[in-house]
């Protein structure tokens, strides 16, 4: 679960506030003045987070390229490279 913190306790305790993030993974949110200023998260969970948006962009990408038809079976795309390239299933 998140951690909600204010930017004066994010000021006065910057080390528990950071050894937080890194072991919980978890992002902590730190409000100004009473409201949602700021996401503040270890540069592991950030990567990991980052890296699961780009695995959903490709996935979506994907999802599109069959829905308009973009694609065919593996079978036969294998089939495709290894008449491109002269090679038999032997060769594989």
């Amino acid at each position: 679960m998140p951690k909600i913190i204010s930017s004066t306790a994010l000021r006065n305790g910057y080390s528990e506030v950071s050894e937080w993030c890194h072991a919980s993974q978890e992002p902590a949110f730190v409000t100004r003045n009473g409201a949602g200023d700021l996401a503040v998260m270890s540069i592991d969970a950030y990567e990991q987070m980052s890296s699961r948006l780009d695995l959903y962009d490709a996935l979506s990408a994907g999802r599109r390229d069959i829905a308009c038809g973009n694609s065919h079976p593996a079978r036969e795309g294998i089939a495709r490279l290894r008449a491109k390239h002269g090679l038999t299933e032997s060769d594989a």
